[in-house]
């Protein structure tokens, strides 16, 4: 499944940072990866369980879809963990494992890939566009 949000009517402001509406929550897969092509980006989100809420409510992550090692966008279809608490991403291709928080790999400290602030506003998955 890829989302599209290209759209100008798609994009609305909260405060001074511009949100971008994504999809709903409903085309997310909890605990695996969708792509969505938002303004020309080709994005990876993720849901998954927030384990630090005690609801157990969801949490969306969004990072770009390359992998750095490869150069293929295939990040959405990598396989999800933790690593001391840190929730991950391993790319598929070369298995490195990528925070979702920061974009970081924990393998090789040279590898990073950008990361959005995400977040489910009724029910709709909108990422800050900065």
């Amino acid at each position: 499944m890829t989302a599209n949000a290209q759209s100008q009517s798609q994009t609305h402001q909260s405060g001074t940072s511009p949100w971008v509406q994504v999809c709903s929550v409903d085309d997310l897969v909890p605990g695996s990866g969708v792509a969505a092509l938002v303004l020309g980006q080709q994005i990876a989100l993720f849901l998954l369980p927030d384990g630090r809420q005690p609801t157990q409510s969801q949490r969306v992550y969004a990072l770009a879809n390359q992998d750095p090692a490869s150069g293929a966008n295939v990040m959405a279809r990598g396989l999800l963990g933790d690593i001391s608490s840190e929730p991950v991403v391993a790319a598929p291709l070369y298995k490195h494992h990528f925070s979702l928080e920061t974009g970081r790999c924990l393998e090789d400290d040279t590898w990073q890939v950008p990361v959005w602030p995400a977040r489910i506003v009724d029910g709709r998955v909108e990422i800050e566009w900065v």
